[in-house]
């Protein structure tokens, strides 16, 4: 004898407030975050940039590292594998050494000065000369200051090659007509050829900070300056207290693109002294470039150039670090 089947009573699934709860998505798993859908046609805008990524930065890298790995004197030449024997021999080359050494004289050269300076000419240009003249006229310094950035490598090397010659040179005219007997050669002489070329760097470097540093100080609210004038505050301290910090961001960005641009100088060494005399301006950039055409050694050249792009991926990896640990501060208030 069969029992006819038992209802259960249905669960009442409304909550206190009389609303029913969204269903659970399929598959029974309550879902935390939406996913966003992404058409497919997304990867159509990004592919220009990742081929050219591949072709321009990613697979010459690699041939880079392949090529440091042997012993080649270039063209049809036989290819010998000899491992990390090119790094062992970097490690014991004083070139090698030197030339990073002259690096750091070309960071001050190209990232202290220049940022120190242009900071001041940027806030001269506008908190002074913008305000009490015009602002065309701070446009047109802002300019002039930005234009060794502008010009070819060529001409530059050109122009302070006629300013510093030690026969013909304009500054060594200048010294003998002021009584210097025996002028200085100052392209030509160890002691002196490596101040020259940071002069010269400072002067084409100048202009890129204080143009970045011009737009930063254009977006800073000038109610903080009224009411820290109404307070008695002098403009050392208006500049300490609201000009730094508020222009902090520019300041790394500088700090990055410049010790970028001075690890890997190549233009004005090659132009201005070819990494001499007795390669007191050597640098790794126009080191590897010895290496690679001049002495015919294309692994020992593929090696300083891939120490010299890992230095320079640690040191914008620690800036960046830098840049986005400051800003979590700011956004805590501390």
């Amino acid at each position: 004898m069969s029992s006819a089947p038992v209802s259960l009573p249905a669960q009442d699934t409304t909550d206190p407030s009389g609303e029913r709860p969204t269903p659970p998505p399929s598959g029974g798993r309550p879902s935390g975050r939406r996913r966003r859908w992404v058409p497919s046609t997304y990867w159509l805008y990004l592919s220009p940039g990742l081929i050219a990524f591949a072709l321009i930065i990613a697979v010459p890298f690699v041939m880079n590292i392949w090529y440091s790995l042997h012993k080649w004197r270039g063209g049809k030449t036989e290819m010998r594998w000899v491992g990390l024997e090119n790094y062992q021999d970097l490690m014991h080359d004083d070139q090698f050494w030197q030339s990073f050494q002259n690096s750091v004289y070309m960071i001050v050269a190209m990232v202290i000065v220049p940022t120190v300076i242009g900071l001041v000419l940027a806030s001269v240009l506008f908190d002074y000369i913008g305000k009490h003249f015009s602002g065309r006229v701070a446009s047109f310094l802002r300019a002039t200051y930005y234009l060794p950035q502008i010009l070819p490598v060529a001409v530059a090397g050109i122009l302070w090659n006629w300013i510093l010659n030690a026969q013909t040179g304009a500054l060594n005219e200048i010294l003998k007509t002021l009584g210097v007997s025996n002028p200085p050669d100052w392209l030509g002489n160890p002691s002196t050829a490596l101040p020259s070329v940071m002069v010269v760097l400072i002067w084409i470097q100048i202009g890129y900070p204080t143009v970045i540093f011009m737009s930063a100080l254009q977006r800073v609210d000038p109610e903080l300056y009224e009411a820290a004038e109404l307070d008695g505050a002098n403009w050392w301290r208006r500049f300490r207290a609201i000009t730094l910090p508020q222009i902090k961001p520019e300041t790394f960005v500088i700090t990055l693109t410049c010790t970028i641009a001075a690890l890997k100088v190549f233009g004005p060494i090659y132009v201005l002294t070819r990494g001499g005399p007795e390669g007191s301006t050597l640098v790794p950039s126009y080191y590897s470039y010895l290496n690679f055409f001049d002495k015919s050694k294309v692994g020992y050249g593929a090696a300083i150039a891939t120490v010299l792009t890992v230095i320079i991926i640690v040191i914008a990896s620690i800036i960046q670090l830098l840049q986005n640990r400051s800003a979590r501060k700011e956004e805590r208030g501390f």
